[in-house]
């Protein structure tokens, strides 16, 4: 009876499919000749057979020349079979045939140029829909490989695809041609591309006919970027790109939202900044609930395209971990810090991360407080502007003034605040080298004149003024003129800001009216002692009086001498010693601005200059509520996945921008929001650096484990990894908690117990001996008792790197008593585990070297070797491999006059002869492997 493929199952891929061919039957033809009847058979099945077989046969004739080029034509022939299922078939063996012939054949490039190119090419305009998905994918791995000629790609590949994808095309075929286009973009050559594809793929950017075409070009724009370069993306495809954001169907819109960060990122960053910009917050407003979800989703990659990484402090290593850039090459990575001194990271990019780095301090130089002085003048030059200007409503109403001013500490902290904020951007640009670093010392601090006698002058003027003027007056202006303002804000009342302008203003109303009907009993009070509180409104009087002379004429004062008269003044009624930061013409810009905007206070803290602020407060906008409710259920957790991103590029010195966010992150009812937080934290503390981290993230890292055990995971599979960022002392208050990790909410999760114990493995390093003894080992012991088996074995790796810790510092003490230890606990157990535990554990001292070898024969071979009589074969099968395998392969248990030798060998020898066939085997396996070793020499000879 003949063997032929009729009688293969369908199941006949597992083995070899062109088997039959070297089966003789009945009709004595060759292998070729076989091959060729079944593969023009008239039943379909066997030609799919052959197709799907092919490779198989080039193996088998890829020795013989002539059935090589025998195989090749029929090949030929097969692809140009009627049935499409036997040609799918044929183009999906075409990429491993190729990739085989490349690897075996020197005469591969002809062959396959003159064979099977030309298949793959005319399949792409086949009638049948699954030829051409086949071919295309074909093509798109052959790319890949690299095993297309550049002369085929373009005299072949790229024409056939511009003419499936022409305007007359069939509109299927567009599809696929664009497509295919998009995805090949970037396996060719840049030239290749910007010259033949690039000027097709515009076109078919605006192609109205078919919104599909228009939705494959946008979902990969940011691919055909990539592939063109910054030049050609500005000069003709950022145009396109505008189009798509603004196409009449929201599913375009939205598929340019997911690739903006891709397009972004080819571009300059002047492009980036004045162009994609604005053309993001139109799509972040899209009318399209989906078009912003994707836009939101966008916005963290996005921004950080803006990253800079001088300015970051950062940079990113070849093994993709995040360290500190060196300071030489990061001088203002730190100098946001408002302090009297700049604090700079004098860490290396390998140690940056370690507790014990040491902040260096730069004095400021001369230079700089020149530079300072210059600022600080153009700034009270300002300043002195918007005093003028509202020199008549200090007149007008001096109480208003002194209710606001005699807050004290609060107001002054303001004024310098706000005296930053407004000259804050661009600051940089004016210094006169890289050394002069920002700082709010330099800056704002004016040189300090010699004031005596002016003083004095504004002291008489306070006493003058204060016979001719009274608060009542002063208070009732105030009353009339808050009643304007909260009657002009009542047809904004709808406004949330303008709500809480009006409780304020109301507060403030209420305030001024009591005071006008109580004058009398406010009068008594101040005849009857309340000296303090009266010579604070006398001097705050003087101000304001000073403040209408300036606009009345009163030229006494130069406008330097005014400006040092009114700080000096606010030091004699705060009682501040820190006069060089209150200045009298700031406080009144930032009351001015408190009074309009009672949210100028938070807004200003936002502000930064690395990206466009719309931007970021878009950006911090992601934890709004009601953003949960007109775009996405879970925008909060995309906006804590992108929080490290945005933080980088930001900075450190912008941290401030987002700290509040953080904070509202952290606090999510959704746990899935903290997990994404958890998971990033140890990351964010490399942004931030320790004092930062020490400040805002310690406590939140706190919260984070007493959460639930999907959170706390995130925190403790990087626990080493924050730990080391932080000091000693602040490191140091973690060792209790570590504790805690060993309970978890469902004691089943052993997971979360073993990737405990991998990190306790890292912490080590941390903390010294005795913290290590007092705590850790504790932890470890407990680990070492857990019910299941993969948590004990990674315990028992645990304990001892305990050990090694204890040896490696000189702590034999320690090490003696935790071996002391060890031996009740594990060897003499009255469960086989724990004295299978003991035989692995020395097993492992001895294969890591945890301790001298004079230690070891001592306190651990004697316990070891008398697990030789345990009942159980397990524990007798862990001994025999920790002798045979370890011990006994060491040099000093090799030495001659060994005393301890000869009690491993006698051992050894009861465990070869052991009842256990097991324990036998083991105790003898270096010898049969031996054995076995020479023979396989033997043969090979």
């Amino acid at each position: 009876m003949a063997v032929g493929i009729e009688d293969y199952g369908q199941d006949c891929g597992s083995m070899r499919i062109t088997a039959f061919l070297d089966i003789p039957g009945q009709d004595n033809l060759t292998p070729l000749a076989r091959l060729e009847k079944y593969a023009f058979s008239d039943n379909v099945y066997n030609r799919q057979i052959i197709a799907r077989g092919l490779l198989d046969v080039f193996r088998d004739f890829s020795n013989n020349e002539e059935g090589f080029l025998t195989v090749m034509e029929i090949v030929v022939r097969l692809s140009e079979d009627a049935e499409p299922t036997v040609r799918t078939e044929l183009m999906e063996q075409i990429p491993p045939i190729a990739i085989f012939l490349q690897e075996s054949r020197p005469k591969f490039p002809t062959a396959f140029f003159e064979y099977l190119m030309p298949i793959v090419v005319r399949y792409l305009t086949d009638i049948n829909n699954q030829v051409r998905k086949a071919s295309q994918e074909a093509l798109l791995i052959l790319l890949e490989q690299d095993l297309v000629a550049q002369s085929d790609i373009e005299n072949k590949v790229c024409p056939i695809l511009l003419d499936l994808s022409a305007p007359d095309s069939d509109d299927e075929y567009k599809v696929e041609a664009v497509n295919i286009i998009c995805k090949m973009a970037s396996m060719l050559s840049r030239t290749t591309v910007e010259h033949m594809l690039l000027p097709r793929f515009c076109e078919l950017c605006s192609d109205g006919k078919l919104f599909q075409v228009r939705k494959i070009c946008a979902a990969n724009f940011g691919d055909i970027c990539n592939a063109v370069g910054q030049e050609a993306t500005e000069r003709l495809l950022i145009p396109k790109f505008f189009e798509l954001c603004s196409d009449s169907v929201w599913g375009m819109r939205k598929a340019c939202a997911e690739c903006f960060m891709a397009v972004s990122y080819t571009t300059s960053p002047e492009v980036r900044r004045s162009k994609l910009s604005p053309l993001f917050i139109s799509l972040i407003s899209d009318t399209c609930r989906w078009v912003r979800q994707a836009a939101f989703q966008s916005l963290g990659p996005f921004i950080s395209t803006f990253a800079n990484p001088s300015s970051a402090g950062l940079y990113i290593r070849e093994d993709g971990t995040l360290s500190i850039r060196p300071p030489a090459q990061d001088v203002n990575s730190n100098s946001c810090q408002p302090s009297n001194n700049i604090t700079l990271m004098s860490s290396s990019a390998n140690a940056a991360l370690s507790s014990s780095e040491q902040p260096m301090e730069i004095k400021p130089e001369s230079s700089t407080e020149e530079t300072s002085a210059e600022v600080h003048t153009k700034l009270s030059e300002d300043l002195n502007k918007d005093l003028r200007e509202e020199s008549s409503d200090c007149c007008a109403s001096p109480g208003e003034e002194v209710s606001h001013l005699c807050q004290g500490d609060t107001a002054a902290a303001g004024a310098t605040e706000a005296a930053k904020e407004s000259s804050f951007p661009g600051m940089s640009s004016r210094l006169p080298s890289a050394e002069d670093v920002f700082n709010t010392f330099l800056y704002w601090r004016p040189p300090l004149p010699d004031i005596s006698q002016d003083l004095e002058l504004l002291q008489f003027k306070a006493e003058k003024h204060n016979d001719a003027c009274s608060v009542p007056c002063n208070n009732c202006v105030a009353s009339s003129e808050i009643k304007k303002v909260l009657e002009s804000l009542q047809e904004h009342i709808d406004d949330p800001d303008v709500q809480a302008q009006v409780q304020v203003l109301s507060a403030a109303l209420r305030a001024a009216q009591f005071d006008s009907v109580g004058d009398c009993e406010t009068k008594k009070m101040e005849e009857s002692g309340d000296n303090l509180q009266n010579k604070m409104i006398l001097d705050e009087t003087a101000v304001a009086d000073a403040a209408c002379n300036q606009v009345q004429g009163d030229t006494l004062l130069s406008p330097a001498s005014q400006d040092d008269i009114s700080d000096q003044s606010a030091t004699s009624v705060l009682k501040s010693t820190d006069s060089e930061e209150q200045h009298r013409g700031t406080s009144v810009f930032l009351r001015k601005e408190q009074e309009s905007n009672p949210s100028f206070e938070d807004d200003k803290s936002k502000l930064q200059d690395i990206i466009p602020q719309p931007l970021l407060d878009q950006y911090l906008s992601m934890t709004d509520p009601a953003r949960a409710q007109t775009v996405d259920t879970e925008i909060a957790k995309h906006c804590a996945y992108s929080l490290p991103g945005v933080a980088l590029t930001l900075g450190r010195q912008n941290w401030h921008c987002l700290k509040d966010t953080y904070e509202t992150l952290a606090s999510d009812v959704q746990w899935k929001v903290r997990r994404t937080l958890a998971f990033s934290i140890h990351e964010l503390a490399v942004i931030l650096g320790d004092q930062l981290t020490a400040a805002d993230l310690v406590p939140i890292f706190n919260g984070f484990l007493k959460d639930l055990d999907e959170v706390r995971i995130g925190v403790l599979k990087h626990l080493y990894d924050f730990l080391k960022l932080l000091h000693a002392d602040k490191r140091r208050e973690y060792l209790y908690q570590l504790q805690e990790f060993v309970v978890t909410d469902n004691s089943r999760n052993w997971r979360f117990r073993y990737e405990l114990a991998e990190q306790l493995i890292l912490i080590l390093e941390l903390y010294n001996p005795n913290d290590v003894y007092d705590y850790l080992r504790h932890i470890a012991l407990t680990l070492c008792s857990d019910k299941v088996s993969e948590v004990r074995w990674i315990s028992f790796k645990l304990v001892v790197a305990i050990l090694q810790k204890f040896y490696a510092n000189g702590a034999n003490a320690l090490g003696l008593n935790f071996i002391n230890e060890l031996v009740v606990r594990f060897r003499h157990c009255s469960k086989w585990v724990g004295r299978q535990a003991f035989a692995f554990i020395c097993q492992a001292v001895v294969e890591e070297e945890c301790m001298p070898v004079d230690q070891f024969v001592e306190h651990l071979l004697p316990s070891l070797l008398s697990l030789a009589s345990d009942p159980v074969p397990n524990v007798r099968v862990l001994l025999a491999k920790a002798l045979r395998q370890t011990l006994l392969e060491k040099a000093y248990f090799k030495s001659v006059g060994n005393p301890h030798l000869e009690a491993a060998e006698e051992t050894i020898l009861a465990l070869q002869s052991d009842r256990d066939q097991d324990v036998s085997f083991f105790a003898t396996i270096k010898l049969k492997q031996g054995n076995m070793d020479s023979i396989t020499i033997e043969k090979q000879n």
